[in-house]
């Protein structure tokens, strides 16, 4: 991720190309906090730029300032003009209260300086990018669960492990971070990788990372997955070979290393595709896509505790990534009508059968579709309508909407034929929909940006694929909301304490019912409830206060 910054750029137009003292605009950087903020922020990136450099701020006219940044010999490298930005929204989910400042630098440079100028746009946005103290604040303080069971008391199972977290980055990411810290994991001994989805704020992520002092950077499951072009594939092994490096480091300083993972990428046994080979001591799965990885590995070779199949991802955190599904998909064609409208839903497991119900309970006619006998007899006698195969249920209804989380692919070569034109596709597995976005059918698709790939069919149909081929719900989007995500947070963090406290009670192997008992042994379930559900939201003391009080009873 590092390099993976994104700017503002805007053209200046109508100036003479040959006038090498006329400046151009290079860029804009937005950031939260005062002017005064933002010019330490690009002193700062001007001398990243270069130590030599002459930084030159005249005093501020009102609230704006303008730096120049010259060279030892005074050659303008370019002018950073700053400005204050007023009823800025919050960049984050939280919002701030009171609201705080925003800011506004443009860099600009003469022609020949416009690439060393780029550079420093750069550097200007990794240091705005970062989340200040506040809005940590207020998603530390989104989190009141997660808060409580971060809580080091001195003892902490953590002091001598290190920690290697693959997740998505976005804001609950971030809080579940913090929490290891708080509770015992030294910053400098977190490995932090993204999946390498296009969530909103990854880039902001990825760089409080950095400034916290983890290490940060991108191990993308397509990678793994045999679909990424061979540049992505030689980054990943980069990346790969710099955590074999960490794992080494840890266990020379005599750390053991724990994984928390999305997706089973690093705890699967030894493999041909497997690309972080230094051996760890324990890992914490958290999908179900994860646990077939593993299980399909020749061994383990560690314990693993599968978050997965938990009590608290299965009745709580499910409900709130079903949720998020559903919001994403209607946010991002908002002129769509869904009521009495007929949708497929390909796959009716743990989560299809939640969207099933959801978009039901918004007024559209599911179709069930899924491979499995026994989900389709659940399906109907849950009052779905149901087939056997996408092509059969194709050729017997006509949606508008696809909507899939089967893990698997869903659509044939076959199944084209059968596509309506103006079908909409709404995948929350990356395999899903990987006919089309993997090229594997050779089907030309045109980015629509915001929205997804259209992609041209035979006989002038087209249909629509949402997003980037990955799940929606991370598309340019934060996902889950912070609440949503407490309790299961929360719950990982409990289950990797319990983890690492007894490590060397558990067997090589995966482990599901410990992980439930140390979630109820901690009180989280009580907890969870006692804030959110049975007098709502509270402060961070009200979950203990309120359990004791309730047993006391």
């Amino acid at each position: 991720m590092a390099g993976e910054i994104v700017t503002e750029v805007e053209q200046t137009h109508g100036q003479d190309a040959d006038a090498t003292d006329v400046p151009l605009l290079v860029g804009t950087v937005r950031g939260v906090g005062s002017v005064a903020d933002a010019v330490v922020c690009a002193e700062r990136a001007a001398r990243r730029l270069d130590r030599g450099v002459v930084v030159d701020w005249p005093a501020p006219d009102e609230d704006t300032a303008v730096l120049a940044v010259r060279d030892a010999i005074g050659h303008t490298l370019a002018r950073v003009e700053i400005r204050p930005l007023s009823d800025e929204p919050a960049r984050t989910l939280e919002p701030l209260i009171p609201p705080t400042a925003g800011w506004q630098a443009s860099v600009l440079a003469p022609p020949p300086g416009m690439s060393r100028a780029s550079t420093l746009l750069d550097v200007l946005e990794n240091h705005a990018a970062v989340y200040t103290e506040a809005e940590v604040e207020a998603l530390w303080n989104s989190m009141p669960l997660l808060r409580r069971y971060a809580e080091d008391d001195g003892g902490s199972p953590f002091s001598d492990w290190a920690l290697i977290f693959r997740d998505h980055y976005v804001e609950n990411s971030v809080g579940f971070l913090l929490a290891a810290e708080r509770a015992g994991v030294p910053g400098q001994w977190i490995y932090a990788l993204a999946k390498g989805d296009r969530t909103a704020n990854r880039r902001r992520v990825h760089a409080w990372f950095l400034h916290r002092g983890y290490r940060s950077a991108v191990l993308d499951n397509s990678v793994i997955d045999g679909t990424s072009p061979p540049a992505e594939v030689d980054l990943a092994r980069r990346t790969a070979a710099d955590v074999d490096d960490f794992i080494r480091r840890a266990h020379r300083a005599g750390r053991r290393v724990l994984i928390i993972d999305d997706g089973g990428l690093l705890a699967q046994g030894p493999g041909g595709r497997r690309m972080v080979t230094e051996p760890v001591d324990a890992a914490v799965e958290l999908t179900v896509s994860g646990l077939k990885r593993i299980a399909a590995a020749p061994t383990v070779g560690l314990p693993v505790f599968n978050m997965a199949r938990s009590e608290v991802k299965g009745v709580i955190a499910y409900n709130e990534i079903a949720d998020s599904c559903l919001r994403r998909v209607r946010a991002i064609i908002p002129n769509q009508k869904f009521v009495g409208r007929r949708v497929l839903v390909t796959g009716y497991g743990v989560l299809g059968s939640r969207l099933a119900r959801q978009l039901r309970g918004i007024g559209c006619r599911p179709t069930v579709v899924d491979s499995d006998p026994l989900m389709l007899i659940q399906a109907a006698e849950d009052g779905f309508d149901t087939r056997r195969t996408v092509a059969r249920a194709l050729r017997d209804s006509s949606p508008f909407l696809i909507v899939s989380s089967a893990g698997e692919p869903v659509l044939e070569e076959d199944d084209l034929a059968l596509l309506p034109d103006g079908l909409l596709l709404a995948g929350f597995a990356t395999k899903d929909f990987s006919l089309l976005h993997t090229g594997r059918a050779g089907i030309p698709g045109q980015r629509v940006p915001g929205l997804g790939v259209r992609y041209s069919l035979p006989g002038g149909r087209h249909v629509l694929m949402l997003g980037d081929g990955r799940s929606l719900n991370l598309f340019e989007y934060e996902g889950i909301p912070n609440r949503g995500y407490d309790a299961y947070r929360a719950a990982t963090l409990v289950a990797a304490r319990e983890l690492c406290g007894n490590h060397a009670a558990y067997a090589s192997g995966v482990h599901v019912e410990p992980v439930n008992q140390a979630v109820r042994r901690a009180g989280l379930l009580d907890a969870y409830y006692d804030l959110y559900l049975e007098d709502g939201p509270g402060t961070d003391a009200a979950p203990a206060d309120r359990t004791a009080a309730r047993r006391e009873r």
